[in-house]
């Protein structure tokens, strides 16, 4: 039976489908357990499942080199599987960019965009940095005593280290950013203060800050988030938000294409998608089909552009 068939049954009020004839997924998050790419491909099957949407789902973490080593393995492995999905973001266009991978977004099939996430600053509880200020002041002092800790070189947690740096003087070349593969990692070396602040979006500290485990200094959004200031109203004129989305096999039809749009599309309707997005700070961006591969060609070009101005591609 089609995907479209038995989504169609799934959407019509009150109807379920069988437990024999709901797709298997097969789920390709190409990073490490505990991040924001993580957090994002087993909530949305979560809610795929709570709709009767899909049985089951096979899940296979590869962390490493921006999202490149599991990109690479959904491409050789995947290729016309209209069941297999891929969870990626702007980390990815900037980590493949900066490191002149051969592999690109293109090599894949633009499913939906999902969410969007802006970046939150912390320090260790326990640091003597109680501000931005703070952290400001020891950045202009020795650039190279500050070490941020972040997701992958060239993604949303390295350039936005850069554009502050950018943004109060400092070469964001001298910037001594240590890339972690996955959130868990990230998330130990801050609370153990092996790394002077540590970025991520704020729905992978949130925890750790409402704990008392972190501070949290500034939040890259428009708006404050959770009470914390925003960077522009602490003198900072940086403003950056994190998106993520979903991914098809290379290959698959565009029928089987729209099939996995509408999926992903009833998932995020449901009352589990939007206790998540509630749960951990995310805002819902919608944006599917070929909408949203035009959206990822303008985004790479963009991401490109703040690398180059920021001098941190080799």
């Amino acid at each position: 039976m089609k995907l479209s068939s038995l989504l169609g049954a799934a959407l019509l009020a009150g109807a379920t489908l069988s437990a024999g004839a709901q797709p298997a997924l097969k789920v390709m998050i190409p990073a490490n357990p505990g991040g924001g790419w993580d957090q994002t491909g087993r909530n949305l099957v979560a809610a795929m499942q709570s709709a009767h949407l899909v049985s089951s789902a096979q899940f296979d973490n590869k962390g490493g080199a921006a999202g490149a080593i599991g990109l690479t393995q959904f491409v050789n492995q995947s290729k016309g599987d209209p069941h297999a999905l891929m969870i990626g973001g702007m980390v990815m266009v900037g980590g493949l960019y900066l490191s002149k991978s051969p592999l690109s977004l293109d090599q894949v099939t633009p499913v939906a965009r999902l969410t969007s996430e802006y970046e939150v600053v912390v320090v260790p509880a326990s640091s003597p940095i109680k501000t931005m200020a703070d952290l400001v002041k020891a950045l202009k002092a020795d650039p190279g005593k500050v070490s941020w800790g972040g997701g992958s070189a060239g993604g949303t947690d390295h350039i936005l280290a850069g554009l502050i740096a950018k943004s109060v003087g400092v070469d964001p070349r001298r910037v001594n950013y240590v890339a972690f593969k996955g959130g868990g990692e990230a998330v130990a070396a801050i609370v153990g203060g092996h790394v002077t602040c540590g970025v991520s979006g704020l729905g992978e500290f949130a925890e750790q800050i409402k704990g008392g485990r972190m501070r949290a200094l500034a939040v890259s959004s428009p708006k404050r988030e959770e009470g914390i200031p925003t960077l522009r109203e602490q003198g900072i004129d940086v403003e950056l938000g994190n998106w993520r989305g979903v991914f098809g096999a290379p290959g698959i039809t565009p029928a089987q294409r729209d099939d996995l749009v509408k999926l992903v599309k009833a998932a995020t309707e449901t009352p589990a998608w939007k206790a998540t997005l509630e749960k951990l700070g995310w805002t819902g961006e919608f944006l599917g089909g070929d909408d949203y591969k035009k959206f990822i060609a303008e985004d790479q070009k963009r991401i490109a552009g703040i690398i180059d101005s920021l001098g941190i591609r080799k």
